[in-house]
C-alpha cells in the first residue's frame, strides 16, 4: 500500500467515525431538545445530522479507489466543498427561524441537564477529530477536507455555545439564553458557509 492509499484510508475512517458519532449525537439531542423545548439543542442535534452529510460527502469522495487526472479531482473536490457551505445556510435559516419564533411568543424551554452533559461529551471529542482531519486534509491538499474540519470545529463551538445557554437557563431560570445562543449559532453557520464558498472559488 502505498502513502497515497494509506492517507486517503485514514480520511475515510475520519469520515465513518465523524458520521457515526453524529448519528448519534443527533437523535440523543434532538430527542432530548423536543422533550425540553429548547431549539438551542435542537438545533445542536440537527447540526449533527449536517455534520454527518459532511461526513458523507468525504466518504464519497474519498471511497473512490480509482486513479483519476488533476482536473477531475479538483473538479471533486470543487463539488464536495459546495455541498460543505450548503449545509452551513440551510442550518443557519433553520436556527435563525426558530430562534426569532421563540423570542418572539416567548416560548420557554424546561431546563435540560442531560442536554448540558451530551454538550460537554462534544467539547471532549469535537476538537480532536476537527484537528485530525483539518491537518490530513492540509496533508493530503485536500480543500473539502480542511472545509470539513471547519464544519467538526463548528460543532466544537455550538457546543460550548450551549452549554453557555443551556446553563443559564438551568441555573438562572433565563430563558432568554437559548433563543439568543441560537442567533449566535445562526451566525457562526453563515460565516463559516461563505468562508468555505470563497475558499472553494480560490
Amino acid at each position: 500500500m502505498n502513502n497515497d492509499e494509506r492517507l486517503r484510508r485514514k480520511a475515510l475512517r475520519l469520515s465513518y467515525l465523524t458520521v457515526g458519532y453524529n448519528i448519534i449525537e443527533g437523535l440523543v439531542s434532538v430527542g432530548v431538545g423536543a422533550l425540553s423545548g429548547s431549539i438551542a439543542l435542537v438545533g445542536f442535534g440537527l447540526d449533527s445530522f449536517v455534520e454527518s452529510f459532511s461526513g458523507g460527502v468525504m466518504i464519497w469522495r474519498f471511497g473512490k479507489r480509482r486513479a483519476l487526472s488533476e482536473e477531475a479531482e479538483d473538479r471533486i473536490e470543487r463539488r464536495a466543498a459546495r455541498l460543505v457551505a450548503l449545509t452551513f445556510f440551510i442550518l443557519a435559516a433553520y436556527i435563525l427561524f426558530e430562534s426569532i419564533k421563540k423570542l418572539w411568543y416567548r416560548e420557554v424551554a424546561e431546563p435540560s441537564l442531560l442536554g448540558i452533559a451530551i454538550a460537554v461529551v462534544s467539547i471532549i471529542i469535537m476538537p480532536i477529530l476537527a484537528r485530525a482531519k483539518y491537518r490530513l486534509g492540509k496533508q493530503i491538499g485536500s480543500r473539502s477536507l480542511v472545509a470539513d474540519s471547519k464544519e467538526t470545529l463548528a460543532c466544537l463551538f455550538l457546543s460550548i455555545a450551549l452549554v453557555i445557554g443551556l446553563g443559564l437557563n438551568y441555573i438562572a431560570s433565563l430563558w432568554q439564553a437559548d433563543p439568543i445562543v441560537g442567533l449566535l449559532i445562526c451566525g457562526y453557520l453563515v460565516k463559516e458557509g461563505r468562508e468555505t464558498m470563497e475558499y472553494d472559488e480560490e
